[in-house]
């Protein structure tokens, strides 16, 4: 069994990891609402929209997860000359870490997936798309691309959604290019036909895809065994790594080594994008200079996180460094978050139908003023981020005395109150751009200040959201306190 502090330095050198990532990209939109009532023109519900959200999705899921555990990826995929795919395109340019290469095919369709869900529960799905292998001109460029691109990275994904891009010519292609250089070739597979993956090191595929590809059952672990076995013979493999949902995974190597993983989730709420992340994973440890066994270790943590969360997720580092070592963490520590996770724990949240709220301050003596404060911002939702000024902000706010505590201190102490859902510092002198980026549903500050003096509060009014000011705890001031002491 893998040690956890191994596991623990193996996430601490996933920044260094270069990984190229190749296959279908999709643009994934989700459409939230409420239904109240049933049509009157055909019975079906009416679904009153509430907002709506776009991500990448497909092989984009596996870049996304690649950037949330720190690595640096590059990507190649395609897409068509359409709106959609100048989406696709424009949040690739979002991500600074990603360096990516799209091949625009004409009268080619960009994947798009659209979701539509009242509260949790998906109601429809509706795809459009194209279907079918790319050709010609358009393989020779995708392969040239990964030709060009495979010299600087230490790892190639491969992500296949079927969609056309991982097929014939381009596939045998892509893993020649690989191989050429070396390189180690971690394939997400799809289909029945798993042929076209020979020559690759590993293969990822679930339970269910396993059974289809070798026509042989997979009930147990002696069954998966045998047929990942087989899989390993048939396509020239180095190993097959089985994902297994709440039964964790299976590792089967060439050299007949049988690795069985438990799952790490506590609760299974969505597997969708799971497959994404054990290859993003996978491909980023051994890029970081992991071992197979290892490096699928971690993937499974990493698994065990996204299966938690509700719609397609990511894993970030530190999600996957407090799962490791959680029980040496206390919750308070756990509540502090940078921003990237932070609006990815927000966005969850709000997929549940919570309301969010905001506020912020520099809280460096906390007194019973700010815990008053704290508790009435906690009654007008049902999760409290609170934006904290880093010490560089309180610095040039309050003088170069201030604060008496450091960011990290005082974030702690803030994360130890139950009212307190999340802690976010802020460097800039204001927090209206994380204002701006978490959105909140309600934004909350001390009846001391006048409506008009709030800031952020023209943004929140603007979307719709409330501002409310909160009763003050007469005779506590954290200036008064130090002047005291001062004395």
């Amino acid at each position: 069994m893998t040690d956890r502090g191994a596991l623990t330095a193996l996430v601490e050198r996933l920044g260094g990891a270069r990984v190229l990532c190749v296959g279908d990209v999709m643009l994934d939109r989700f459409v939230y609402g409420a239904v109240e009532r049933i049509s009157p023109e055909a019975p079906v519900p009416v679904l009153r929209v509430g907002r709506e959200t776009e991500m990448l999705g497909g092989a984009g899921n596996v870049v996304r997860n690649l950037v949330a555990l720190g690595a640096s990826p590059r990507f190649v995929s395609a897409i068509g000359a359409d709106g959609p795919g100048e989406r696709v395109r424009a949040l690739l340019a979002e991500e600074a870490a990603v360096e990516a290469e799209l091949i625009v095919v004409d009268g080619r369709r960009t994947s798009v997936k659209s979701r539509f869900l009242a509260g949790n529960q998906q109601m429809m799905r509706a795809d459009d798309e194209t279907q079918a292998p790319l050709e010609g001109e358009s393989v020779r460029r995708l392969v040239d691309a990964v030709s060009r691109a495979v010299a600087e990275c230490d790892v190639v994904v491969l992500s296949d959604y079927g969609k056309g891009v991982l097929c014939g010519d381009a596939l045998a292609g892509l893993i020649e290019a690989a191989k050429a250089r070396s390189k180690p070739i971690i394939v997400d597979p799809k289909g029945t036909d798993f042929s076209g993956y020979r020559g690759a090191s590993v293969l990822t595929p679930n339970r269910r895809e396993l059974g289809k590809a070798t026509r042989m059952t997979v009930d147990g672990d002696a069954a998966i065994v045998e047929a990942a076995r087989q899989l390993v013979s048939d396509c020239a493999l180095e190993a097959v790594l089985v994902t297994r949902s709440r039964d964790g995974m299976t590792l089967v190597s060439a050299r007949g080594a049988v690795t069985h993983l438990a799952t790490e989730a506590r609760e299974v709420f969505d597997v969708s994008g799971a497959g994404d992340t054990v290859a993003a994973a996978l491909a980023a440890a051994i890029a970081a200079g992991a071992q197979l066994d290892e490096a699928a270790a971690l993937a499974n943590v990493a698994a065990g996180i996204v299966v938690g969360k509700v719609g397609t997720a990511v894993a970030f580092s530190g999600d996957v460094a407090h799962a490791l070592h959680h029980q040496d963490l206390s919750d308070a520590e756990a509540k502090v978050s940078a921003l990237a996770p932070a609006l990815d724990r927000v966005d969850r949240w709000r997929q549940r139908s919570q309301r969010i709220g905001f506020t912020n301050g520099v809280f460096d003596l906390l007194h019973p003023g700010h815990v008053a404060l704290l508790r009435h911002a906690r009654a007008f939702c049902d999760r409290l981020v609170v934006g904290l000024n880093s010490d560089s902000s309180v610095k040039r706010l309050k003088g170069a005395d201030r604060p008496l505590q450091p960011e990290a201190a005082r974030a702690t102490v803030l994360a130890s109150l139950a009212s307190v859902d999340m802690v976010v510092i802020f460097s800039e002198d204001t927090p209206l751009d994380l204002i701006g980026a978490i959105r909140p549903d309600v934004l909350v500050k001390g009846a001391d200040y006048a409506l008009e003096d709030v800031v952020g509060a023209d943004l929140v009014q603007g979307y719709g959201g409330r501002v409310e000011l909160a009763p003050i705890e007469a005779g506590f001031s954290t200036s008064a306190t130090i002047a005291r002491m001062a004395k």
